[in-house]
């Protein structure tokens, strides 16, 4: 039961990531034409640490690394 508790509040969390992200997007719209290269970087970056996270099976690296990924996409998006 401990580990399904673990899975869902990670899963909470990164939900909250989606808002969040719109949330800085929206505050910060001159840095973003100017570092839509970093928000790549910071997306890649994401992908492969959650990628290695998860073949270390370190849950709270994949889902650090999965927010940071999802909260840099939301300021990708176009309006």
């Amino acid at each position: 039961m401990s580990e399904l508790l673990k899975l869902l509040i990670g899963i909470a969390v990164l939900l909250l990531g989606i808002p969040i992200g719109s949330f800085i997007a929206r505050l910060t719209k001159e840095e973003l034409k100017e570092g839509q290269k970093w928000f790549k970087v910071l997306i890649l970056i994401g992908i492969f640490g959650a990628g290695v996270s998860l073949y270390l099976k370190n849950d709270y690296l994949l889902f650090t690394f999965l927010f940071i990924a999802i909260t840099a996409s939301r300021s990708l998006r176009k309006k």
